[in-house]
């Protein structure tokens, strides 16, 4: 694992979490653009000829999808359709695809898998060799154009190989990720750095939050169906695929219209960090959700996800004592399917 607190002042600041000291040159304004080492996520990989069949098997993506191209999102479930771990599915080559995933699920998710692994002939390894940078900001493209060679893709796609690779994440603000070995991206930071201004991952989870993106970690898992998480709105799931662990339980709910809760986006006026699991409570005291996610902006506001009930409750909403406000998502509650999603692919 890439030991940051080598770079720029990384400092860690819990777990899997880094900070830098503000910028404190009064001559040279802060750079526009930001780097961030992404040290909560990590890589899963799926190596042999029979991965394609295995993740087919086991994974709510239509997985031929990840075709080196494109670069869809997935989940993995139990057999009562609750969400195991969530990720982003990559193609690196005829035999490896990558899960882009968080840190603290892989483990789970490789011990889960690994039970059916050698029916495939596929082997499972954590990449702890290959370090993640995520790039912000406006000239996020041309800056990582400038420092890769490699041309920024569409969200959720992909470009470049296993020694260098970009991914475009969606949000308000433009966002890349970069993926390379240890000792390419040592290198590749100082370069970027040159021109970007390094800060913490919690700004990388905060355009998660306004992107209306959530990540199971340990506190979420075996608890929700994939659509609480708004998956299928974000083109996660493959209605038309065939069977996979847990499949029948996330079409059943779809087709019936049996979801009963959904992801929403909060914002409190605190700056008491709320956890994940913490509850949402209505006017009368009754609880109708739970924090999924939560980051300061760092003007007093702490935005968040949550997954609440759909049922009508008494407003307003309070979280830990402090009152709710609704924020908008930045996409449709409907279905998005990836076969439409990837059409083009």
């Amino acid at each position: 694992m890439l030991d940051w607190s080598q770079h720029q002042g990384a400092t860690p600041c819990g777990p899997q979490r880094v900070t830098f000291a503000p910028h404190a040159d009064p001559d040279q304004p802060p750079a526009q653009t930001t780097i961030t080492p992404l040290v909560h996520l990590g890589v899963l990989e799926v190596q042999g000829e029979g991965g394609i069949r295995f993740l087919q098997g086991q994974a709510s993506a239509q997985v031929e999808h990840a075709n080196g191209s494109a670069a869809p999102l997935t989940c993995f479930c139990t057999p009562k359709g609750r969400m195991l771990a969530n990720a982003q599915l990559l193609r690196i080559d005829a035999e490896r695809l990558w899960l882009i995933m968080p840190m603290e699920r892989i483990d789970a998710l490789q011990a889960h898998l690994g039970k059916f692994a050698p029916f495939y002939q596929v082997t499972l390894s954590a990449r702890d060799d290959l370090a993640l940078v995520g790039i912000m900001g406006d000239a996020a493209p041309a800056l990582a154009e400038t420092e890769t060679g490699l041309t920024a893709p569409l969200p959720w796609h992909q470009v470049g190989d296993s020694a260098q690779l970009l991914l475009c994440h969606p949000g308000p603000t433009p966002r890349l990720m970069l993926i390379a070995p240890q000792e390419v991206m040592t290198a590749l930071w100082k370069r970027l750095s040159i021109s970007a201004s390094p800060v913490g991952n919690a700004q990388w989870c905060l355009e998660d939050i306004r992107a209306g993106l959530a990540w199971i970690g340990d506190a979420q898992q075996d608890t929700y169906l994939p659509q609480m998480l708004n998956w299928e709105a974000l083109g996660g799931i493959s209605f038309k695929k065939g069977c996979y662990t847990g499949q029948e339980v996330v079409a059943r709910a779809h087709f019936r219209g049996q979801v009963k809760k959904r992801l929403a986006r909060l914002q409190l006026e605190t700056d008491t960090l709320p956890t994940p699991g913490e509850g949402v409570e209505d006017a009368n005291g009754k609880r109708q959700g739970d924090v999924i996610a939560a980051e300061a902006d760092g003007e007093g506001v702490i935005e968040l996800l949550a997954v609440l009930s759909t049922r009508e409750h008494a407003e307003p909403l309070t979280v830990g004592g402090h009152m709710a406000s609704p924020l908008a998502l930045p996409y449709a509650l409907e279905r998005l399917d990836p076969e439409v999603l990837f059409a083009d692919a």
